[in-house]
């Protein structure tokens, strides 16, 4: 690294170029609760295309990991209150069965989307994430899941809410402030308009996606764990 090079975390205005490598993380108190390495689509600056597909290996709550081992969802639930105690540990996980193209809005937006697909090419379902705005960094973007999604059919048709209940735990932990609980319903109802009026993302059913082959399985970096202050 040189003086002129910005720390790992601190915001950096310059767009990644397409098949970079561009890491997600979700942090809290300080530190990383998940990454993921994704490789870029595109790139405008205001908005981020990421792909992520199977075999790709990622940091993740162990809480999260035993739950997709054992189908026990109680070790999920768990992971909650070792999240807002700050006491969670994580280890490596490898992404399974589907292919995901993902937009971030960096304007501030409280959700963002993902376009899940099977390996040969088949829509799945798209979900809308609500999370904590995307901060660019040198390595990628940081941010936080806020626990609801938005989960909607390939073709636009249907749609339902998920993971509500994990939602009201993470407000009575303290893990969604009032002023963040307050944001989210704005962008929930944001989300659905934007759904419903077929507008911004939702103008028409998302493309399919497939991975460069010459492109090799994205990897974290050796200091993806480290946070700057603040």
């Amino acid at each position: 690294m040189t003086a002129a090079d910005p720390p790992l975390g601190a915001p950096c205005g310059a767009p990644f170029v397409q098949g970079a490598t561009v890491v997600r993380r979700d942090i809290h108190l300080g530190r990383v609760w998940s990454a993921q390495p994704h490789r870029a689509i595109s790139d405008s600056g205001t908005r981020l295309e990421l792909g992520y597909w199977p075999g790709i290996s990622a940091l993740a709550p162990t809480t999260w990991t035993r739950a997709l081992r054992t189908g026990d969802d109680t070790s999920r639930k768990d992971g909650l209150a070792d999240l807002a105690s700050g006491t969670w540990e994580l280890e490596p996980w490898a992404w399974r069965h589907t292919v995901l193209r993902s937009r971030f809005d960096l304007t501030g937006e409280w959700f963002s989307l993902h376009h899940f697909q099977s390996p040969a090419g088949e829509p799945l379902r798209l979900y809308v994430n609500f999370e904590r705005p995307a901060v660019r960094t040198r390595i990628g973007i940081d941010t936080l899941d806020l626990l609801v999604d938005l989960v909607v059919s390939p073709d636009l048709s249907g749609y339902r809410w998920k993971d509500e209940d994990e939602y009201a735990h993470g407000r009575r932990l303290g893990l969604v402030t009032d002023p963040e609980h307050r944001s989210v319903g704005q962008a929930r109802e944001r989300a659905l308009g934007l759904l419903q009026e077929r507008a911004g993302p939702f103008a028409a059913p998302w493309p399919t996606w497939q991975p460069d082959p010459t492109w090799p399985l994205p990897v974290l970096p050796a200091d993806t764990d480290r946070v700057a202050p603040g």
